[in-house]
């Protein structure tokens, strides 16, 4: 094979949060007050709010586009957040632009969504966003081998997209092991789906570093709570 397409791209001016980080999905939120959960969990020590984007295509639900990033942008920033953006969608090359220019800080393509995921992680990054390409349960993680040296984030989904309050899957454990081992040290490893006080440090003993939470945080009856017990459970930042 011969060498990896390297892309040009545009300096991302804001860095990721360092550190172990819980991610609160908006998924879960109580859309009437989404503002104010986010608000709380923020007080409470969140700096990144995950934004999960679904079609009606690439998965059965549709949720949310670009014009939820951009309600949350101001809010998010102004607090020295970060908006990670996850779009579960068809093509999604077609769609990158619009999220950047919403807000986003960082957008993650599923490696299952497009033929052109190299064009897509490229597209993402001359958008001036961090990078990060996401695999389904049923995807071997070697499938990022060809991209991993473009890649700022590596989202390892742990229940099957497009759907919340999924249980974990624990044969997932092995592919966030798998992905540590095939990315740079600097490239975060995400998990997303399940995760809570009990599967949250199983998957940070295999190396992930930023775990997203819907049910377990937004879901809750007490946001900011959840958010403290599930960051202390893992030794988030």
């Amino acid at each position: 094979m011969g060498p990896l397409l390297r892309c040009s791209v545009r300096a991302v001016s804001r860095e990721l949060p360092t550190g172990r980080q819980v991610a609160p999905s908006i998924l879960a939120a109580d859309f009437s007050r989404l503002g104010e959960q986010v608000a709380s969990v923020m007080e409470a020590g969140a700096r990144i709010i995950h934004v999960d984007v679904m079609d009606g295509h690439f998965v059965p639900p549709i949720t949310m586009g670009p014009l939820a990033v951009e309600s949350l942008r101001d809010q998010v920033h102004e607090a020295g957040g970060w908006l990670d953006v996850h779009l579960m969608i068809e093509r999604p090359e077609r769609q990158v632009d619009a999220f950047a220019e919403a807000g986003a800080d960082s957008i993650s393509v599923h490696f299952e969504s497009t033929p052109h995921v190299h064009y897509a992680v490229k597209q993402i990054r001359e958008a001036g966003c961090l990078a990060g390409c996401a695999i389904t349960p049923s995807t071997p993680p070697d499938a990022l081998a060809a991209i991993a040296p473009d890649l700022d984030t590596a989202l390892c989904m742990t229940v099957n997209p497009g759907w919340g309050g999924q249980p974990f899957i624990p044969e997932t454990l092995p592919k966030v092991e798998r992905l540590r081992e095939l990315v740079a040290d600097e490239v975060a490893i995400e998990v997303d789906g399940g995760v809570d006080e009990e599967t949250a440090p199983r998957c940070a003993g295999a190396g992930a570093r930023l775990f997203v939470a819907g049910s377990a945080v937004m879901g809750a009856g007490d946001p900011a709570e959840a958010y403290r017990r599930l960051a202390a459970a893992v030794g988030a930042a």
